[in-house]
């Protein structure tokens, strides 16, 4: 789905903004039903100006599986160095290549962290869900069914698609969509962190403009709140904790079965650049 650009006025404030801009919240719940929760959320955010230009920011959500709080350990450890490899990255490294590799890492940690435990590699494993804001573009990466959305003009479009057998399936015609959608597989993962030594990451750019809202959520919320509900809630300029906590609470309303959790990021303002190369270069 692709949403309509901003008007002409709101396109230009976002030209005259001298820096990329954003505010965020977040919001977590076990559910109704978990007696602990195994989603973690995560940023990684500049520290000087140079920074935001440097590394921008980054924004992290996944949900671990396995039970017995390996779950938790994996999701936890996933996040936990995805970040440190984001702040510690090479200044400029292009974000298309950048988070590839951080999640290739963060795979490996989670690896280790099975082996420590002494778990076998199915036992502990976790979705991943990251964005990536730098100058006017979102860099997204998944694994898993972890979702984003991107809400513009009260309209959300869905930036990833779900690494499940049942919706593997539905691409291939096998099933339709409303039979993915009810399949008892639409919950088993076909890729996840953990799983095995190497994983295939999902990875895409998008421009963003002023305005424009990213939601990143564990299927604990898109399971029960779909698009259109998430860009009511969160979109039209309300207050991103209240939004958060709607959001969350109307999944719980509707299943709570599972863990729930939502990262909204609102972009203020942008810095507007041209890319030749793959390089940035200011436009005048």
């Amino acid at each position: 789905m692709l949403l309509p650009l901003p008007d002409p006025a709101s396109r230009q404030r976002a030209t005259q903004s001298s820096m990329l801009e954003v505010e965020f919240a977040q919001h977590s719940d076990p559910g109704r039903v978990r007696d602990h929760n195994e989603d973690y959320l995560g940023y990684a955010a500049p520290a000087t100006p140079e920074q935001v230009h440097t590394h921008g920011w980054l924004f992290a959500l996944a949900d671990g599986v396995g039970g017995q709080d390996r779950g938790e350990v994996a999701s936890r450890t996933a996040i936990e160095s995805l970040t440190a490899g984001f702040l510690a990255a090479p200044k400029g490294e292009l974000l298309t290549s950048m988070l590839p590799r951080l999640v290739q890492a963060a795979n490996q940690r989670v690896l280790d962290a099975a082996q420590a435990v002494g778990s076998g590699q199915s036992a502990m494993a976790t979705t991943l869900v990251a964005c990536a804001l730098r100058y006017d573009r979102v860099v997204v990466a998944h694994v898993g069914d972890s979702r984003c959305y991107l809400i513009r003009h009260g309209q959300s479009a869905q930036l990833t698609r779900d690494h499940t057998y049942a919706n593997e399936q539905a691409r291939l015609g096998v099933l339709s969509r409303k039979q993915a959608a009810n399949s008892p597989a639409r919950h088993v993962l076909s890729r996840s962190l953990g799983g095995d030594l190497v994983v295939n990451v999902d990875v895409a750019e998008h421009q963003v403009f002023a305005g424009d809202v990213l939601a990143l959520c564990s299927d604990g919320l898109h399971g029960a709140v779909h698009g259109p509900d998430i860009a009511r809630t969160a979109g039209h300029g309300t207050d991103l904790q209240k939004a958060a906590r709607d959001l969350v609470a109307l999944a719980n309303l509707r299943d709570g079965g599972d863990n729930i959790s939502v990262l909204l990021i609102r972009v203020k303002g942008v810095e507007r650049v041209g890319m030749y190369r793959g390089r940035p270069y200011k436009l005048r």
